[in-house]
């Protein structure tokens, strides 16, 4: 009899949590959808911007800041500017296509996604996952699937699209359960979005957002796609290794209690052979493989004393060297040239035509960004212009000092409030532009970086994108968990990948406190404080 009542208080218990669960997923989702679509979200803030302008100018609102200029000190009185004025908007009329031409992550992504597109569009980044995770043993499997999942972000969709079915099919076919597989694969690609040991076409983008930010308060400032690199080096063991313990002592075996006499156990056998590496594949990989060589080699008879990628004056690599300054198209070739190799190595590149198709169908894939950095870069043009985000800049960083709110308390409070925002808001893009030209300035004024600012915001972004049903791709990892276990739901998914959203979030947080107590650089040239 108390066994029974035991049971049925186990059972209730269960009904309360999942209850709670699915009531605070419901939740995010129903806000979430209410949202406007980033595109008019930027329409709105631009003309509450406006409006505010208009209030704070015939208000008369202004702040005040020391800066040193030419071993100067000087105070700036900085005045909130009305922009409804005959003037002001005869001038925002007159530069509205200059604002989108010159909106600095435009060029550097499409730049950037000439040479992507080549490398996907060839089947070469398909390939490279497939021919790594295939020649993995059975002991390092899930460390495999975990890395191969933080650098599939280099390439867009290729994570989600290739790996995350192949982790399932991979993990089966070693005796593990499959949903693990996906599970590992999912927290590699989307918890680990801002690790890796390659600049991908995030980082431009994010920078060029941050350097927008960083012009408002110093016009100079420049942020290189390369401002986290080393940062990002890092992150990619640390998630690597945490990716791999949350699956194997935490994930498998709840796996295995909770439903492995249940499991599905039939895989379509074109599932399978879809993944096989075929002949053609392995001469496209040769190829690819001499092609960047050849092309790494070059790069470093670029960089010897002396050599045409350093700055002809100082022989710097880092300081305004065409190294540097060129990095974005450096970093295209360095996928547009294996890109080609592996095509024609591999028969799916026949002429010149094939290579054109490929760069045309990537950019075909850019129009809903190409809108969205219009409308963007409008907002933060007429934010700079109104002055409203130096003032919140001054006033915040004065209010925030006066209070003892600085350090890491903090960055950790930025960290938390934008992985919150991440459940609501998906786009990384479009948050960060939202959010850039408020924080840059309000940090900058505190003393961190722009650089700095826009790792801690990476971090936030990076670890609930697992567990928020507003990712495009989340709806397809939880058709394919339920191709494993039928009776599995949004929530299932979301109860799946949270141990590793917990954990991504504390020990990425950890290293960055660890990085800022030993004031290391986020990569060349870039440091936390100013």
């Amino acid at each position: 009899m108390a066994e029974k009542r035991s049971k049925r208080l186990r059972s209730t218990n269960a009904v309360k949590k999942v209850g709670i669960l699915n009531k605070s997923l419901n939740f995010i989702e129903k806000i979430g959808n209410k949202l406007p679509d980033p595109v008019t979200l930027f329409v709105l803030l631009s003309i509450l911007t406006i409006i505010a302008s208009f209030i704070l100018g015939n208000a008369g609102v202004s702040a005040e800041y020391e800066t040193v200029k030419d071993g100067v000190s000087e105070v700036v009185k900085v005045d909130a500017v009305n922009l409804l004025t005959k003037s002001s908007m005869a001038e925002f009329l007159k530069n509205i296509v200059s604002n989108f031409t010159s909106f600095a992550p435009l060029g550097v992504v499409l730049v950037s996604m000439l040479g992507v597109g080549v490398a996907e569009g060839t089947g070469l980044i398909d390939a490279l996952i497939k021919k790594l995770i295939l020649s993995t043993p059975k002991r390092l499997i899930t460390v495999v699937v975990v890395l191969l999942g933080v650098l599939s972000n280099i390439a867009s969709d290729a994570g989600y699209v290739v790996l995350v079915p192949l982790g399932a099919i991979i993990f089966k076919s070693f005796g593990m359960n499959p949903i693990a597989g996906i599970a590992a694969a999912f927290a590699g690609v989307s918890g680990g979005f801002s690790a890796n040991l390659l600049i991908g076409t995030i980082d431009p983008l994010l920078s060029g957002l941050s350097q927008s930010a960083a012009n408002i308060i110093d016009p100079t400032y420049v942020v290189n796609p390369t401002s986290n690199y080393y940062f990002m080096v890092v992150s990619t063991f640390l998630i690597t290794i945490v990716g791999t313990l949350v699956t194997e002592c935490i994930i498998l075996p709840r796996l295995n209690r909770k439903n492995g006499d249940n499991l599905v156990d039939q895989v379509e056998i074109e599932d399978e052979s879809a993944f096989k590496f075929t002949k053609e594949e392995k001469k496209g990989l040769l190829w690819a493989g001499i092609s960047l060589f050849i092309y790494v080699l070059i790069i470093i008879i670029g960089l010897l004393p002396g050599g045409m990628l350093r700055n002809p004056e100082t022989d710097s690599i880092i300081v305004k060297s065409p190294f540097i300054d060129g990095i974005v198209v450096i970093l295209s070739l360095g996928f547009f040239v294996p890109g080609v190799a592996f095509g024609i190595g591999s028969g799916k590149i026949k002429n010149d035509s094939d290579v054109v198709k490929s760069m045309t169908k990537s950019m075909s894939t850019m129009g809903g960004y190409l809108v969205l950095a219009f409308f963007a870069s409008q907002f933060i043009k007429l934010f700079e212009q109104s002055k409203i985000a130096t003032i919140i800049a001054v006033k915040g960083a004065d209010f925030l000092e006066n209070i003892g709110f600085v350090g890491i308390p903090l960055i950790l409070a930025f960290i938390i409030i934008v992985a919150f925002i991440n459940l609501f808001i998906g786009s990384a893009s479009a948050k960060w532009a939202i959010m850039a030209p408020i924080f840059v300035p309000l940090f900058m004024r505190l003393g961190f970086t722009p650089e700095f600012t826009q790792i801690a915001y990476r971090i936030g972004d990076s670890t609930s994108n697992i567990i928020t049903p507003l990712l495009p791709y989340f709806p397809i990892i939880a058709m394919l968990v339920k191709k494993y276990d039928p009776k599995s739901g949004i929530g299932t998914l979301i109860s799946l990948m949270l141990p590793y959203s917990i954990v991504f979030l504390i020990s990425w947080v950890l290293l960055l406190i660890v990085w800022m107590v030993l004031k290391l650089p986020l990569g060349p040239g870039a440091f936390i404080f100013m």
